[in-house]
């Protein structure tokens, strides 16, 4: 019995002697500090009532207590002076600008406690400072070149390295011209789907933008694009669109639309679009081009979780092929978006798959776009700036899901990932023409002119959203809807209407 429990407190010893050398502990860890002892780098003590660890190997004496020696000892804990700079802001890009201002965007630095604010610097000038990681620089001169800078600053007041510089030039005149007549945009069907067939050259003049739906994709790349009028000849649809053009009108393509699926997933894929786009566009004379890209054809990768700069192919080839395409046709091509609002006011909620997936597209392009109207129907409920939930089909609606463009709106209800507000002149609404047009979202005329009094002048019609900017938003752009067709079938009620609370909205 003797020999047994020897053995069995051998076996004791050596298994704690195991454990000791796999999880080997400081020999001063949270020990008193005392004199005439030899300590590490990384030891832990205590004194006084605080935590420090060691900075630099040594043996102690009398008068080396930690707070005496700071330079051999490291106070620890919450009481502990913060000396620790945030990192440098990343990212740093142009979101807009004008001849007298330039807005900036940039990633969100990390600290080990808390950012509290950014320093914006033009040149070796402070500009501005910043809550949130966007701002804008105001007060500058026309067609003049700056160079920005970012740096974070904590509470202790530790601030970062600059972030790497970027040098803009600001136009020679302003984009957000003041709105001289808000548009009326209406989708015109190359197809017949029961509404009404309709000959473009007969569009009612209360349309002054007129987008033909649709160019698609002919083969199985998901990218060459045809388009074949489908109640003219080419020549005759080629004098209709003149015709539209000889009254003031404009008259763009629009890509996709519900059925066509456009996947630049591959670089060939980006040229041939490019090069098919390019063809269709010089062969019928359009203005312009829309982007009405729905379903898969635009979805985020797992992992691409950064608007401001896209690792999904399809989406980085549709910007890169976009891009192109305007820079051929010049400064007068116009250049719209109209996308669902899953894909752009969804992304406040989440962001990834399809819940946001146009963001990227709207950034990287907003110097370009001329104007963006999101689809406010076939949608359902969504959340908004205020954190309520609005129906689709309501005045409340239409102000809430306007907003979030002119105002910017955290993505992920993330407050360090801020989407950058658009310009006011680059937002309309997208609604139904008729309660047939589409499965959900018709808005009466009685409710589109309270929205557009409240979002344009802040004249409230007593609804439950209040809008962040009470004085509202002068140079909104106007009302798209789907369709010219359907609203024909109805003997143009929906343009009769809109036109005319639209023209009011200068009185």
């Amino acid at each position: 019995m003797y020999f047994l429990m020897r053995k069995t407190g051998v076996l004791v010893v050596l298994s704690l002697l195991l454990i000791f050398s796999l999880f080997p502990q400081s020999s001063h860890a949270m020990t008193p500090w005392t004199p005439n002892t030899v300590y590490k780098v990384g030891d832990m003590v205590t004194y006084q009532g605080q935590d420090y660890k060691c900075t630099f190997a040594h043996t102690s004496l009398v008068g080396w207590e930690p707070p005496n020696v700071p330079t051999l000892w490291q106070l620890q804990g919450p009481s502990a002076p913060d000396t620790i700079p945030p990192t440098s802001p990343t990212n740093l890009s142009e979101v807009g600008k004008t001849s007298s201002s330039v807005s900036l965007s940039w990633s969100a630095s990390t600290d080990d406690r808390a950012v509290k604010e950014y320093l914006v610097y033009n040149g070796d000038t402070l500009a501005g400072i910043a809550s949130t990681t966007s701002y804008t620089v105001t007060g500058l001169l026309a067609n003049t070149t700056y160079s920005f800078t970012i740096q974070a600053k904590d509470a202790a007041g530790n601030v970062s390295p600059p972030s790497t510089s970027i040098t803009i030039t600001t136009l020679s005149t302003s984009p957000n011209e003041p709105v001289s007549k808000r548009v009326l945009i209406g989708y015109w069907h190359n197809f017949d789907n029961g509404s009404t067939v309709l000959k473009l050259r007969d569009v009612s003049d209360k349309y002054d933008v007129i987008n033909v739906a649709f160019a698609e994709p002919v083969g199985g790349d998901h990218a060459t694009m045809g388009f074949v009028p489908f109640n003219a000849s080419v020549e005759e649809f080629k004098s209709d669109i003149a015709l539209l053009q000889s009254k003031g009108k404009k008259v763009l393509i629009s890509i996709g639309g519900a059925n066509g699926t456009v996947e630049l997933t591959t670089e060939a894929a980006k040229q041939s679009f490019i090069t098919s786009m390019t063809s269709i566009i010089q062969t019928y004379g359009f203005d312009g081009m829309d982007i009405d890209l729905e379903g898969s054809s635009l979805s985020l990768n797992a992992g691409d979780t950064d608007f401001r700069n896209p690792t999904t192919p399809k989406i980085k080839n549709l910007i890169a092929a976009t891009q192109t395409i305007t820079n051929t046709f010049g400064p007068s091509f116009i250049l719209t978006m109209a996308p669902e609002t899953a894909y752009v006011q969804g992304g406040y909620a989440a962001y990834g798959g399809p819940w946001g997936a146009y963001l990227p597209v709207i950034h990287a392009l907003r110097d370009r776009m001329n104007y963006i109207h999101v689809q406010h129907y076939n949608s359902g409920a969504l959340e908004a700036l205020d954190g309520r939930t609005y129906q689709q089909g309501t005045a409340d609606f239409q102000v809430a899901m306007a907003e979030m463009l002119l105002k910017g709106f955290p993505i992920g209800r993330n407050l360090n990932n801020m989407f950058p507000a658009l310009r006011e002149n680059q937002v309309a609404i997208g609604l139904p023409s008729a309660s047939s047009a589409a499965g959900g979202g018709y808005t009466s005329p009685a409710d589109i002119q309270k929205a557009l009094h409240y979002l344009v002048k802040g004249t409230s019609f007593g609804g439950t959203y209040k809008l962040q900017n009470p004085a509202g938003y002068p140079q909104f752009q106007g009302v798209m809807t789907w369709s010219i067709n359907w609203d024909a079938r109805n003997n143009y009620s929906f343009a009769n209407q809109v036109r005319t609370s639209l023209d009011s909205l200068s009185q």
